[in-house]
């Protein structure tokens, strides 16, 4: 596996975590984050069947962990998490731009919603298959 595929408490200073609030802020932005996807008509066929308690508990190791928490993500790497769901570039794009909403409504400030961001987009190749 590679290192890009899986993210670690490692990108980022443990800094940036703490900056946007910790574990209560991440799992109120995760929180909006799924009510946003769950409202898109593109986005909300990949979560049928799915068990949205754990994906929302691995999303928020996740967020925690590209924002440098204290914490290590571990959830399937990205290749093999989405390897079955056939995810476009435009599926992709909407994702991040809900997280993105996501970060800003809950009062994530510009530098760490973009530093948040430049770590999910380096998942992008795993994500889509490539």
């Amino acid at each position: 596996m590679e290192v890009a595929d899986r993210p670690t408490s490692t990108p980022m200073s443990q800094t940036v975590y703490n900056e946007i609030g910790g574990q209560a802020a991440v799992e109120a932005v995760v929180d909006d984050f799924y009510d946003r996807v769950l409202s898109d008509d593109q986005l909300v066929h990949f979560f049928d069947d799915q068990d949205m308690a754990e994906l929302r508990a691995h999303q928020v190791q996740f967020i925690s962990a590209v924002a440098g928490g204290p914490v290590d993500y571990t959830g399937d790497d990205m290749r093999e998490a989405h390897e079955h769901l056939d995810i476009s570039e435009s599926d992709f794009a909407a994702v991040a731009e809900h997280l993105e909403a996501a970060l800003r409504a809950n009062g994530v400030d510009d530098d760490n919603v973009e530093a948040i961001l430049s770590e999910v987009a380096a998942l992008k190749a795993p994500v889509l298959g490539q």
